[in-house]
């Protein structure tokens, strides 16, 4: 683990407060989780970005968000309301988006829910169903390169508006999804007009929609291409600041109720209230909740 524990000493100390929840969050890890921050950290080094770079990404993440954080509990909403509020200072600007991203795939190491929803992704990814598998946002590619890795689809695609996003999942298919059959476009899912109705036997799309100013209208284009028997999976999240949130549910409620309006239906979701708070004092409070939910068409 000898790139994990570079990293940490490097994170804790220039943030020395943070070692408690670092602490809390290794025990959370699992043998096998541990060594895939390992191999992730490994791989990344290897690329020629040094432990200090990695550090200092995900710290990017840690203190924007908190910062965020402060903004949201003052005015009780989100700094930002639109795309183009953001676009320019975070999904169009290579160097801030290529820290964001790295930052953020160490979260799913790192920070409890984030571990958690992968592990649901994990649980509920079809390893034998074939066919046709499109991700929206892939942003790192972590989740891709595990379906990649892990499941019998045939093709796959991934649809992102960023530039940097597509040249790290690039990367990261590149180096532990050799040789599978995929293909990365940089644009506009709602723009992509080269994928079609019902051809979709999978569609992931992971913290996309608290992104955007529409997010129903996501949910409406994943219906239309989904195949009556696909498998979709989605993330998102509730009362939970960021650089780049736009879209601000303050209740399950009214997200699920949005999600099935849409002609989706719930067949499993993952509630992830903060920490030591149940869902219904997360949702009191107005404290982040992070969610995961498994789709069928209605």
């Amino acid at each position: 683990m000898m790139h994990t524990e570079k990293f940490l000493e490097i994170v804790l100390a220039e943030n020395p407060v943070h070692k408690n929840f670092i602490d809390r969050a290794l025990a959370h890890l699992t043998d096998d989780e541990k060594s895939r921050l390992e191999d992730y950290l490994d791989y990344a080094i290897g690329k020629g970005l040094s432990p200090d770079y990695l550090a200092q990404s995900y710290l990017t993440i840690v203190e924007d968000t908190f910062r965020e954080q402060l903004y949201f509990m003052k005015h009780k909403e989100y700094r930002h309301k639109s795309y183009a509020d953001v676009a320019g200072d975070v999904y169009h600007n290579d160097d801030y988006m290529n820290r964001y991203m790295y930052g953020l795939a160490v979260t799913a190491f790192l920070w409890p829910n984030h571990v958690d929803l992968a592990r649901f992704f994990n649980q509920t990814l079809p390893t034998d169903k074939q066919g046709t598998y499109l991700e929206i946002g892939p942003g790192h590619g972590y989740y891709m390169m595990t379906a990649m890795t892990k499941s019998a689809f045939d093709n796959f695609t991934g649809v992102d508006i960023s530039a940097a996003s597509i040249a790290q999942t690039q990367n990261i298919l590149g180096h532990f999804a050799a040789g599978k059959n995929y293909s990365l476009k940089q644009c506009d899912f709602l723009e992509a007009d080269d994928l079609q109705e019902n051809s979709c036997d999978a569609i992931v799309m992971g913290e996309v929609l608290e992104h955007v100013e529409n997010p129903d209208v996501f949910l409406q284009r994943i219906r239309s291409l989904a195949k009556d028997d696909a498998y979709i999976y989605v993330t998102t999240c509730i009362n939970a600041p960021a650089i780049d949130h736009i879209y601000l549910w303050r209740d399950c409620e009214s997200l699920e109720d949005m999600i099935e309006g849409c002609g989706l239906k719930i067949k499993e979701a993952d509630r992830l209230p903060y920490e030591g708070k149940t869902l219904k004092e997360a949702q009191a409070e107005a404290l982040a909740i992070n969610v995961g939910y498994v789709l069928e068409k209605a």
